[in-house]
């Protein structure tokens, strides 16, 4: 009997219709186009601006385009995660209600929070079950409204961050497809540098936090960058270093979307050309949990049964990893 490997079978993906650009951004807090585009790579990114609606609308809209295309039947899916760094509400779990409304009625489900990593952690939880034999179809998604956390008024974080989900199905593979090696780190010393600190069990918001704005995102840029730029790269060049990997065996790298200088950092590692990368952060900023499920949204009809991946991913916490990967459908 073949060995069982966990493989993505479908894709879905989902952003909202408002488009905050640069030149919106211009009008709002000191800054311009050139500076942006030029120290981040983004121009433009989506916005959730319903009120009422959260993480949970925009993983509902994200299931529910994979399970259109797929041709899915949401009674089959046996587990739901919602990779999130934003869940709906403290408690509740947002991929209970997620799994409730896309009709998945005989799965289990729950959150997963690596900041921007749970996408990357979370393709390696659904790999095991799948490899376990306990579940056939694991729904995995990436999802964040970035925007319910970020101050509007501060340059050094309202320019990178945008809204938006992105979903995948894994399914068992007998021919050797899907997951085959992972490389994740954590490093809970990095925590200071990265976090939206007021609203967690530690430092309650009280009015007074509120009032000083202290349940906004906050980051030290160049700390986080350093940072970024040479884990991301490390681990990437460490994970095709043991599996005897070349950049001419790699067809794409999928690459957490924070800043194109950090993409391209990696890219140059592991000297992978520039129309081997997958780039979306001009249209949709850092997207967070959603960022690798969305670029396998935007190329998934350009990747060919038997494509070799290798995704990257750095988040707060510190969180970090590379995975190695082969893509189990033609379009």
């Amino acid at each position: 009997m073949s060995k069982i490997t966990a493989a993505i079978t479908a894709v879905g993906g989902y952003v909202p219709e408002y488009v905050l650009t640069n030149k919106i951004l211009e009008t709002m807090v000191e800054t311009n186009d050139e500076w942006i585009t030029s120290r981040t790579g983004i121009k433009e990114r989506r916005i959730l601006k319903e009120e009422g609606k959260g993480t949970s609308f925009l993983a509902i809209k994200a299931a529910e385009d994979l399970i259109q295309k797929k041709g899915l039947d949401p009674k089959e899916i046996d587990l739901v995660i919602v990779c999130t760094a934003s869940p709906d509400m403290k408690a509740a779990s947002t991929a209970a209600y997620t799994a409730t409304e896309i009709g998945a009625v005989n799965a289990f489900s729950y959150d997963l929070e690596a900041a921007c990593s749970s996408f990357l952690f979370g393709m390696s939880t659904a790999t095991a079950y799948i490899e376990a034999g306990r579940y056939k179809k694991i729904l995995l998604i990436g999802a964040d409204k970035n925007s319910s956390f970020i101050n509007y008024k501060d340059r050094a974080t309202c320019i990178i961050f945008g809204d938006g989900a992105g979903a995948v199905l894994f399914e068992p593979n007998e021919e050797g497809l899907g997951l085959q090696d992972e490389l994740l780190r954590s490093n809970g010393e990095g925590r200071e540098f990265l976090q939206a600190t007021y609203g967690g069990s530690s430092y309650p918001i009280t009015k007074d936090t509120f009032n000083e704005g202290k349940h906004y995102v906050f980051q030290d840029g160049k700390t986080v960058f350093k940072n970024a730029v040479f884990n991301m790269a490390d681990v990437s060049e460490r994970i095709m270093k043991r599996n005897n990997l070349t950049n001419d065996d790699i067809a794409w790298l999928a690459a957490h979307q924070a800043n194109k200088r950090i993409i391209d950092a990696t890219a140059n590692r592991i000297e992978l050309e520039e129309d081997k990368v997958m780039i979306n952060i001009q249209r949709y900023g850092n997207t967070t949990s959603a960022t690798l499920p969305l670029l396998l949204f935007d190329y998934e009809s350009q990747l060919k049964k038997g494509d070799k991946i290798i995704f990257a991913a750095f988040g707060g916490g510190f969180t970090w990893g590379s995975i190695y990967l082969k893509w189990a459908y033609n379009s």
